[in-house]
């Protein structure tokens, strides 16, 4: 289905550097320690992250032809942190119903498992759905500004759950589905951008949502932001996690 979108995929086969929130902070050094950076050659293409010792939540449209290296435990993307851990992605698993918009979810499984400290951490699954008007987080590393301003630091913004009637009436002609879970910034112009992809929506300390897509503008509140919803996903995430 064609639809009038700007998937975040454009910003990874575009040759974005990475994204950041837009309108966010800086997240308190290694305070979201299940956060992984998707990297391609040393450069960070995606989020994900850590529900399993070797496996990584992210999205579907993240899939490259060839093998992420996955980092756990850091704070910031170039710096020499001895919390950090790398990996190689030996398996991509995207949902099979994944069509370019619907069921945008995908694991990734680890050459080996993560040691488990202070630094990196598991994030429990949300297998209940977000009541409206939730107050959640999502964290990323990339684009500040709309603009290719990069961030030194994991950024991260508040997130509050929009209703499902509310994000379909925004998005017009764009399907938004049952599938989905839809939220905003505090203000306008805040929310994730383009190499958030993949990053997750956390509420209650659990993961709710996985960075789908979002409109032209990051943070424009008039195409809210758009995550997979994960309690839609939990017996598929369970089922491929071994």
């Amino acid at each position: 289905m064609a639809v009038s979108i700007l998937l975040l995929l454009f910003f990874v086969l575009s040759g974005a550097d990475g994204t950041h929130i837009v309108g966010g902070r800086d997240a308190a050094p290694h305070s979201r320690p299940y956060m992984a950076s998707l990297q391609v050659r040393g450069s960070h293409n995606c989020g994900g992250a850590l529900v399993k010792e070797d496996i990584v939540l992210t999205a579907a449209h993240c899939r490259i032809r060839g093998q992420y290296t996955v980092v756990l435990g850091g704070d910031t993307l170039k710096g020499n942190e001895s919390a950090k851990q790398t990996f190689t992605a030996v398996r991509s698993i995207p949902h099979p119903s994944y069509d370019g918009h619907r069921n945008d979810i995908m694991l990734l499984k680890l050459d080996r498992k993560a040691q488990l400290n202070a630094a990196v951490q598991l994030i429990p699954l949300k297998t209940r759905r977000v009541n409206t008007a939730s107050r959640c987080i999502t964290a990323g590393w990339g684009d500040i500004g709309d603009n290719s301003t990069l961030a030194n630091r994991l950024q991260e913004v508040n997130v509050t759950i929009l209703q499902q009637r509310i994000c379909r009436t925004r998005w017009g002609r764009v399907p938004v589905t049952l599938t989905m879970i839809c939220g905003e910034g505090e203000r306008n112009l805040q929310g994730f951008c383009s190499g958030d992809s993949g990053g997750p929506l956390v509420c209650d300390g659990e993961v709710a949502g996985v960075v789908s897509f979002s409109g032209r503008r990051c943070g424009d509140r008039s195409t809210p932001d758009v995550y997979t919803r994960i309690s839609s996903f939990t017996d598929w995430i369970r089922n491929n996690s071994n």
